[in-house]
């Protein structure tokens, strides 16, 4: 399927030539058809898919116009032989040429009522006119929608247009911007609108981009036709299942988990001077249009804040309209769509800056040399593909920014060792403190180079200054290795339990649950000396045998579990063979 929309003043025959191309009406509403003006958008299509967005051409109607046109790839200009170029189709073209619409053709209706010079005329002029907009050079038809003279060059038209346009990706993250809600009994609540990419089908669930449960597809119709699926570009309609409370048209259904809904962003503008603009606009995108509050950045750059949040993405076009003038203001370009608030003076300026080389295609290695770190399905959400594998979990750095960073861990980590010499490995937690990161597990794949115990980190070929009394337990326990000392006998020695840490972290002593404290390799002896029991042994054996108490046997037979030393079998445990020492 093709989609096209048409464009061009009221009463120029846009409805005429739509219904003689496919013989159906495209205007919905009684009202509509008794005062031959269109009022809402309407639909149709021919037998061989080819699908039309009929737009009105009031002038107090253009934001429905823009409605229609906004997620549309290509357009059907009509300029009236009789009447020529007026007020509503310089506006049009303006609407077109902000959104950067690069396909098009030109129709010239009414030919029944025109001479040959006038509608020459009316032709050379619209072509000039279009000439200068994004759409350039285009083909032209002269045409009657009421005679049918000329439908079938028309026709042959249309078909080059669509054939030149570009290939949708149907594998592309859905935003299917709504221009129709209604309900339909025995279905609930219907949705249509124009999918420029990617595909839908029945099961999916799509996400309201206003917020809200994800709702699930329950039936799709391409030109009044059931379908499983639906790829782009197609008019679809969607039934929806769930909460629909909020949708409206303005809005958007988006693969969810996919896509940022974002009150801010930056842009570069195409049109008035950023200065000259009015501080509050209407900001056009897909089928919404949302007030806006302009903060200039440079001449051709702005912060938008908008009044309600939009799924955009680095690279979308769209507009900023003055309803009180009936004009477009300015063209759009989305440079960034998560940009960082103006918290010290002079931001702004600095942030005219960083935006001056900003193109508007998305640059996944320079939007990282920006950020230095985000997550790889936020980049994706903002429309930039990802420039590398993740360094950490779900985690893309840029290379400098990460070096930066696994240096400053390696200061930080000696900084700490050097200011607690009896306790030198600092904790994770503090690690990721100290550089400011939003991860843990950040701060574990920068320490690849550094000593990582029991959650802290050591700084290279360091060891802990320990005090004396660490050797003096140790010396007690070459000689009764099982008979751990009592809190009394640690408090005595001064041992507190941060030396007691730092001992177990640089290896001088192992520390087990309810304070006990033995030599490193005490599991090694202990399954040594239990391997020497005759069969299974329950608790007391195993206590006699070690020659220790109750205290001591309970937490290192559960010790001697989780290493794999020994297989517990209801009340009583056995040595694995293949881990005796």
């Amino acid at each position: 399927m093709h989609v096209v929309a048409t464009a061009g003043h009221v009463d120029h025959g846009k409805s005429t030539l739509v219904r003689a191309l496919t013989g159906m009406e495209p205007d919905r509403l009684a009202e509509e058809r008794r005062r031959g003006l269109t009022i809402e958008l309407g639909f149709a299509w021919t037998a061989d898919g080819l699908a039309f967005v009929d737009v009105p051409g009031h002038e107090r109607l253009v934001t429905t116009m823009l409605a229609g046109v906004g997620p549309v790839p290509a357009v059907l200009f009509v300029v009236a032989a009789d009447q020529g170029w007026q007020r509503q189709s310089a506006e049009h073209l303006a609407v077109l040429d902000a959104l950067r619409v690069r396909h098009g053709l030109l129709a010239v209706t009414r030919c029944d009522l025109a001479g040959a010079r006038a509608r020459a005329a009316t032709r050379a002029a619209a072509l000039e006119h279009i000439a200068g907009s994004t759409l350039g050079a285009v083909e032209s038809v002269e045409v009657s929608g009421r005679t049918g003279a000329g439908l079938d060059d028309l026709r042959a038209a249309l078909r080059r247009l669509t054939a030149a346009l570009p290939p949708p990706d149907p594998d592309a993250d859905v935003r299917l911007w709504i221009d129709r809600v209604f309900t339909v009994r025995g279905r609930g609540t219907v949705v249509t609108g124009t999918l420029p990419a990617g595909t839908i089908a029945v099961g999916d669930r799509l996400a309201p981009a206003s917020g809200g449960d994800a709702l699930r597809v329950r039936g799709l119709q391409a030109l009044r036709r059931d379908r499983d699926a639906v790829g782009a570009v197609a008019r679809v309609a969607v039934d929806l299942r769930g909460d629909t409370s909020s949708v409206r048209r303005g809005d958007a259904l988006v693969t969810p988990g996919r896509w940022l809904a974002t009150e801010a962003v930056d842009v570069r503008l195409r049109g008035d001077r950023a200065a000259d603009l009015p501080a509050q606009l209407t900001f056009h995108a897909g089928t919404a249009a949302v007030p806006a509050h302009v903060r200039p950045l440079a001449d051709d750059t702005a912060r938008l804040i908008l009044r309600r949040p939009l799924p955009l993405r680095v690279g979308d076009r769209a507009l900023l309209r003055d309803p009180g003038r009936h004009r477009v203001s300015a063209g759009v370009t989305v440079l960034d769509v998560r940009p960082e608030p103006f918290t010290r003076r002079g931001a702004a300026k600095a942030r005219a800056r960083e935006l001056a080389v900003l193109t508007g295609r998305p640059d996944g290695a320079a939007e990282l040399r920006r950020r230095g770190l985000i997550r790889r399905a936020d980049l994706l959400a903002m429309g930039v593909p990802a420039p590398s594998e993740p360094v950490a979990g779900d985690w893309l750095a840029d290379p400098a920014h990460w070096d930066g960073l696994r240096r400053a861990l390696a200061s930080a980590v000696e900084a700490h060792a050097a200011a607690h010499p009896s306790d030198p490995g600092m904790p994770v937690e503090a690690a990721r403190r100290a550089l400011d990161l939003p991860d843990r597990a950040l701060v574990e794949a920068l320490a690849s180079g550094l000593a990582h115990r029991d959650g802290r980190l050591f700084g290279a070929a360091r060891r802990p200054e320990l005090p004396p009394a660490v050797d003096t337990v140790r010396r007690d326990l070459a000689e009764r290795p099982f008979h751990a000392p009592d809190a009394g006998r640690l408090a005595e020695l001064g041992l507190t339990p941060a030396l007691l840490a730092a001992a177990a972290a640089a290896g001088a002593l192992l520390r087990l649950p309810g304070g006990i404290v033995l030599l490193p390799d005490a599991a090694r002896r202990a399954a040594a000396i239990l391997a020497g029991l005759d069969g299974p042994f329950t608790l007391s054996e195993a206590r006699r045998a070690l020659g220790t108490t109750r205290r001591v046997a309970v937490p290192l037979l559960e010790h001697l579990d989780a290493q794999g030393y020994t297989k517990r079998i209801d009340d009583q445990r056995r040595i694995r063979t293949e881990r005796t020492p």
